[in-house]
Parts: structure tokens; C-alpha cells; sequence
């Protein structure tokens, strides 16, 4: 058997990325090939840890080896990830790949809750990971992370006072909870949220992070024009319940993320309270919200559906504890919840593919 590394890459071209739609080599995504006789080594780089498609590309690439080369060939593929950017590296985030809103039409859909899970997901899929509290008017992170009374030091960085955000369960987060009294209402003028917001990002210290999850307030309004003015966000994700009512206001916010002058990816949707499965009867669903909502929203807006999120008390009570359920291994939310990151992080690869750079988007005041 005559093989040399250009025969293994002439193989390795009838592999194509199913998200991407080109094949590994002209992506570049074949790395360190290593031969020893009949065993061929290589290393596959994706575009994320938490690709869904990962042991399909891997059998794929032993198939190709096999069919092109030699049937009796013993095979070793290496899967690791080098997380896509679409970014071009502008002055407030220079070193964050990834910008990823998780917004709502109205509150009360668990937005917040889909954005913790979704950060500690990540994490959990080896991606380095922040996550921003924007929800200025009911910041709730510091709850559901438990970190209330943690306050960000101040580091200098080149002769500039950075914040230093806080770190737990191998997410770095900010919220503005940290900074005032949760327990007040707070009664700011537009201008004056905007700016906190920004702060956040623009006087911190992220370092290099893959995911940057930014919780969003509900509704449509001054901080998120004020967000995709001044950070380049890879996409949205639309969180929402079955209900029509809050599917109703879900579309006005893909609306919103969709307009020209705004012209922000929307990633999917997110139903959340999907179904409710009686502990004793795991097998059956319940659908107290009504049935199918979400999908059929997608469908209309053709975008993905990116989860279902099932209704489950403990997902409540591990938010208000500090330990959200996607940390419960093999309960049913858990795995709704992996499987919905990792919906995520392809549509962010998808969307990484289309266009070399994001711009800011040319927001009017």
C-alpha cells in the first residue's frame, strides 16, 4: 500500500461538513496526518466543541479512508475544535470570538434561566464562556450563580482600571446586579441603562473567551438598540412558551432583530415550558401550554427550532439555588439542554461561514 499524505487528503475531500456544506480539506479542517504503514492518523478541527455532528463526521472520514485508499487500513481520527468567529476583533471585545443574545418578546418566558443553562452547556462542551447580565430592569444571574454578594475587583490593564468579572462554575459573568440594589426598583432613564449596559462590556476584562452570552431585557427597546449599535453580535436566540400570546411577541421580536437597519442573524427559537412529564410516568408529555407552538413559528419565520425545554420544578429550584439544571447529568432537562447548546453553536458556525466579518449594525438616533 503506496499512501502518502496527498492521497489522504484526495480521500478526506468526499467528506463534506453537513453544516457547512464543503468539504474538510477546502475548509481546512484536517490537520497533523501521521503514517505508519496501514495505520493513518489525522486530526479533524471543528468549528466548536459542542458540534451535534461530531461522531457523523468522524465515521464519515474512516468510510472515506477505507473506500479511497484501503479497506484493510487501521484508521485513529482525532476530534478536537478551534471555535469558529465571524468577528472581526473591534476595540471593546478584541478577543471574544463568539457574541450571542438570548432575547424575549415579553418576560416571564425563562429567558434567564435558558441563558445560564446555555453558558454552563457550553462550558460543559469544553468552550471558554462568559455571560453578561443585560437584563437591567430584573437582573437575576447573580441568583441563579449564586454570587449576590460577590463584587468585580478592579485590575489596572496598560494604564487603565479594568473590572474583572466574576468567575463561577467556569463561567466569567457580569450583571448589573452587582452594582446595585436588587431589591429596589430601579427607575433609570433610557440613556442612563444604556450606558451601564456598556460599561459592562467596554470596562471590563473578558480575556479570550469562544462564547459571550448576553441575557437581554424582554420586550424591544433602548438597551437593545444600544447593544447591536455598539457590540457585534453573531445572532439572537428567541426565547418563548407555547402560549400564543407569548408566541405572538416573540415574532415582533424576530421582527425587531430582523429589521434593515439592524439586520442581526436570529440564531432560533427556544420553547420553553415545552411539556410537563409526571416523575412516575417519564414516558408521557403533557403539554399544559398547548402543543407545537414554538415549532410552528420557526417554520413560518424559517428559522430553527433549537430546543425544548421541558416544565420541571427542579429547573426552578436549581436556578434559586445557585446550581442550574443543566449541571443535573441524565435528567431530562439536562439533556434538553445540551442538546439546544449544541443546536446553538451550529447555527453560530453556519452563520460564521456566510460572512468573513460582522458589522455593527447602523443604528439611527
Amino acid at each position: 500500500m503506496n499512501v502518502t499524505k496527498e492521497r489522504v487528503l484526495e480521500a478526506l475531500k468526499n467528506v463534506e461538513d453537513p453544516d457547512l456544506k464543503k468539504d474538510l480539506v477546502t475548509l481546512g479542517m484536517i490537520k497533523d496526518i501521521e503514517l505508519n504503514g496501514k495505520n493513518i492518523s489525522f486530526t479533524v478541527v471543528l468549528t466548536t466543541p459542542a458540534c451535534p455532528l461530531k461522531e457523523l463526521i468522524r465515521k464519515s472520514c474512516i468510510d472515506a479512508i477505507l473506500h479511497h485508499i484501503d479497506e484493510d487500513a487501521n484508521v485513529n481520527v482525532k476530534m478536537t475544535s478551534d471555535v469558529s468567529s465571524r468577528k472581526s476583533g473591534g476595540p471593546i471585545l478584541p478577543n471574544v470570538k463568539n457574541i450571542i443574545g438570548i432575547a424575549s418578546g415579553k418576560g416571564g418566558v425563562g429567558k434567564s434561566t435558558v441563558a445560564s443553562n446555555l453558558a454552563l452547556a457550553l462550558v460543559k462542551l469544553g468552550a471558554s464562556v462568559g455571560l453578561v447580565d443585560a437584563d437591567i430592569y430584573g437582573p437575576s444571574q447573580t441568583i441563579m450563580f449564586d454570587v449576590m454578594d460577590a463584587k468585580p475587583m478592579n485590575k489596572e490593564i496598560d494604564g487603565v482600571n479594568k473590572m474583572i468579572p466574576i468567575e463561577r462554575l467556569g463561567v466569567k459573568l457580569l450583571s448589573i446586579g452587582f452594582f446595585v440594589d436588587t431589591s429596589q426598583a430601579l427607575v433609570w432613564r433610557g440613556p442612563m441603562a444604556s450606558k451601564a449596559v456598556v460599561q459592562m462590556f467596554q470596562e471590563a476584562d473578558w480575556g479570550e473567551l469562544d462564547y459571550m452570552i448576553i441575557d437581554l431585557p424582554p420586550g424591544t427597546g433602548d438597551i437593545h438598540l444600544t447593544l447591536v449599535g455598539a457590540v457585534p453580535l453573531n445572532g439572537v436566540v428567541i426565547v418563548s412558551t407555547p402560549q400564543f400570546v407569548a408566541l405572538a411577541d416573540a415574532k415582533k421580536g424576530v421582527g425587531m432583530f430582523q429589521l434593515p437597519s439592524i439586520n442581526v442573524p436570529v440564531l432560533g427559537i427556544v420553547e420553553n415550558m415545552s411539556y410537563f412529564s409526571p416523575p412516575e410516568e417519564p414516558e408521557k408529555r403533557y403539554h399544559i401550554f398547548g402543543k407545537d407552538g414554538a415549532k410552528k413559528l420557526a417554520e413560518e419565520l424559517e428559522v430553527p427550532l433549537l430546543g425544548e425545554i421541558p416544565l420541571v420544578q427542579s429547573i426552578c429550584e436549581s436556578g434559586d439555588s445557585g446550581t442550574p439544571a443543566v449541571l443535573q447529568d441524565n435528567t431530562p432537562q439536562a439533556i434538553a439542554y445540551m442538546e439546544m447548546a449544541r443546536k446553538v453553536a451550529q447555527q453560530v458556525s453556519i452563520q460564521n461561514a456566510k460572512e468573513p466579518k460582522v458589522k455593527v449594525a447602523d443604528v439611527k438616533w
